[in-house]
């Protein structure tokens, strides 16, 4: 029979156990949530960072810029053919707010399936009163146009890819006009495009950098002083302009 010391010793030994199992826990409950406020920490700075560089929806870019990224059920008609670019220099008339003129050229050899859909979509009347819906003043500096819902979500029934003719050096010179996508989706291209009215570094993201459809070839000064120096509404640097922006009309030849 054990001795009272035998059992005191046997009830410390398993109080002890008890302790030890009881920190042990406690340790790896700590370790794990330590390990998902990280990841927390990774997914909202992602987030963020993906937020401010690649709404181009670009501008990606900012995803300047981004399209509605589509879903795993979504499903969209096929774009226009790269042969309707004719491969060959387009050039047209946009109108902002009926009053400013931007004179510009789209490149169908440079990117023959981006200036197909664009050529399709001008001839169709699809931009005729659709806004520039976001501008960004602080490192990025482009204004986003052509979403039919006006929120950087919507499209025409088409997304294509993939992107063709970025910039080596992801340095994207004034008046540049680019086609805004979903960040790290190099097929989610529809009809956003966003114009560079200031040289602006855009990084280039997993899917690369954003396809240069264009440049705008007069008018960008008049953009920049009647729309671009008005800022983001609310005093913002990335958001809805404070000056109100559509395009009222916009041709191509």
């Amino acid at each position: 029979m054990a001795s009272s010391k035998d059992r005191e010793a046997q009830d410390r030994l398993r109080r002890y156990q008890a302790r030890q199992t009881v920190h042990e826990s406690a340790v790896k409950r700590r370790r794990r949530d330590n390990i998902i406020a990280v990841l927390v920490l990774v997914v909202v700075g992602a987030i963020a960072t993906g937020a401010q560089l690649a709404y181009f929806a670009g501008p990606g870019a900012p995803e300047p810029v981004a399209s509605e990224s589509p879903s795993p059920t979504e499903t969209f008609a096929s774009p226009p053919e790269p042969a309707v670019s004719e491969f060959r220099t387009w050039t047209g008339a946009m109108t902002i707010n009926d009053g400013i003129e931007l004179q510009y050229e789209v490149d169908g050899l440079a990117a023959p399936q981006a200036v197909a859909s664009f050529v399709t979509l001008v001839q169709d009347g699809f931009y005729d009163g659709l806004s520039c819906h976001r501008l960004t003043t602080a490192g990025i500096f482009v204004l986003q146009c052509g979403d039919p819902n006006g929120d950087g979500t919507g499209g025409p029934e088409w997304r294509f890819g993939p992107i063709e003719n970025p910039p080596l050096d992801d340095v994207y010179a004034e008046g540049v006009i680019a086609m805004a996508r979903t960040s790290g989706d190099g097929s989610s291209m529809g009809s956003q495009f966003f114009i560079v009215y200031d040289e602006s570094s855009i990084p280039s993201d997993a899917a690369g950098g954003y396809t240069i459809l264009g440049r705008v070839t007069s008018g960008l000064d008049q953009l920049v002083e009647q729309v671009t120096t008005a800022g983001v509404l609310d005093g913002a640097t990335d958001g809805p302009p404070a000056v109100p922006t559509t395009i009222t009309g916009i041709t191509i030849q």
